[in-house]
């Protein structure tokens, strides 16, 4: 018998999960309590982790589409904008990970999923916000906002920061604040082709980041290269609001970087509208799944931005979720979970708290701290290869 799936959140994970379970023939559907698919969100990287999956599920060519392939990562010093350290990407990045790095706006992401999931069959509620789970024996019980009710075999809480179904699994948790906020923004790129510093090169795109005392800044192109996306991370124990779309002050972001080089005040200033987003992440959970329920992405493991692998995370669960879950009859269903999560935590795990140390890496002080961070962001390549050149297929099939 087959077991029915219901995936709560038509985030990446969530869209991605559905897409992988259906084409093995598991019934799905996916619920989203947003009444439409907007524009809202803000840039992402898709590295080769992310990537190679993509590539496998015939999905990376038409994102790449609508993605930037950035042909270098450099780092400028945060006073005058010296480019201090640079390492190649593109073809480089590709022979060295086994798979492309793309720069892309979160919606474009999640249009191309949506696109191909309801282009195959797929089905999409929307409108549905998930405000109660229940589990017994028999199977999961969905409650809505409306008061209609789904019932389910299996229940994924792909539902993000904030999920309901994470509270059914694991019970109430303590956000931990990190002690800053992000200053979020997109920039028309024909407004910083009069900044000479920049050194922009529309046909060579690059990804900048600017380390400095206390704070830092890193952009990159997404949209095709017409918009330019930016994190300014600042120290911040006022902001407490968790939530990435929340509405800035542009003048308060570009104060914040008073006396930094006049690139990272061109990109601050350069917006029509800032987001503001207080920086949370969780201490890693203990547990992720029920007898028929589990999570995936920011569910199962929020994590600071500092590493830039969320999207990734949540692309790696979906493909080792759903091979978990295919073939797996009722009777079957808590050991697949079981498996999906042995073969998850631990690298999620190692990735929330190396991200929470790349912030202090960002943002050293100068002198001896900041030379050590120097030193490291040379090796940086090396460095990555445990995150990038990772392939999650393999860790799949040490645990069949």
């Amino acid at each position: 018998m087959r077991v029915r799936v219901a995936v709560v959140g038509a985030g990446i994970g969530g869209l991605l999960t559905a897409i992988v379970l259906r084409r093995n023939g598991v019934g799905v559907t996916v619920y989203e309590q947003a009444p439409e698919l907007t524009e809202i969100g803000a840039g992402l990287a898709i590295g080769a982790n992310g990537s190679r999956l993509l590539r496998r599920l015939g999905l990376l060519e038409s994102l790449a589409e609508v993605a930037v392939r950035p042909v270098r990562i450099q780092f400028h010093r945060w006073h005058s904008g010296e480019v201090f350290c640079a390492h190649p990407m593109g073809d480089a990045y590709d022979r060295m990970f086994g798979a492309p790095f793309h720069t892309v706006h979160r919606a474009d992401v999640q249009r191309v999923l949506a696109g191909a999931y309801l282009g195959e069959g797929g089905v999409l509620e929307l409108g549905r916000k998930c405000v109660g789970v229940t589990e017994d024996a028999g199977g999961v019980e969905l409650v809505f906002a409306d008061g209609s009710r789904v019932e389910a075999d299996v229940v994924v809480g792909a539902d993000g920061v904030h999920s309901v179904v994470r509270d059914a699994v694991a019970g109430p948790d303590r956000p931990v604040f990190s002690g800053t906020s992000g200053y979020r923004g997109l920039v028309p790129v024909d407004r910083l082709r009069s900044v000479p510093e920049l050194g922009f090169e529309p046909d060579r795109p690059a990804l900048w980041l600017f380390p400095g005392p206390g704070r830092h800044l890193i952009s990159y192109p997404v949209s095709g290269g017409r918009l330019v996306n930016f994190l300014a991370v600042v120290p911040d124990t006022d902001w407490t609001l968790e939530s990435w779309v929340a509405r800035g002050e542009v003048a308060e972001a570009v104060a914040a970087f008073d006396g930094w080089n006049p690139v990272v005040r061109a990109l601050l200033g350069g917006v029509d509208a800032i987001s503001r987003w207080a920086l949370y992440d969780r201490e890693p959970f203990q547990r992720w799944s029920s007898a028929r329920m589990v999570l995936l992405g920011d569910a199962a493991h929020p994590m600071l931005p500092h590493q830039g692998q969320g999207a990734n995370q949540a692309i790696e669960d979906a493909v080792v979720l759903a091979a978990c879950l295919t073939g797996a009859g009722p009777d079957r269903v808590a050991a697949a979970l079981h498996r999906y999560e042995t073969v998850r935590r631990p690298r999620t795990r190692q990735l929330q708290l190396a991200s929470r140390r790349n912030r202090e890496c960002f943002q050293a002080p100068d002198g001896p701290a900041a030379q050590a961070r120097d030193a490291r962001l040379r090796q940086l390549p090396e460095d990555l290869a445990w995150i990038h050149a990772h392939d999650v297929r393999d860790d799949v099939d040490k645990v069949s």
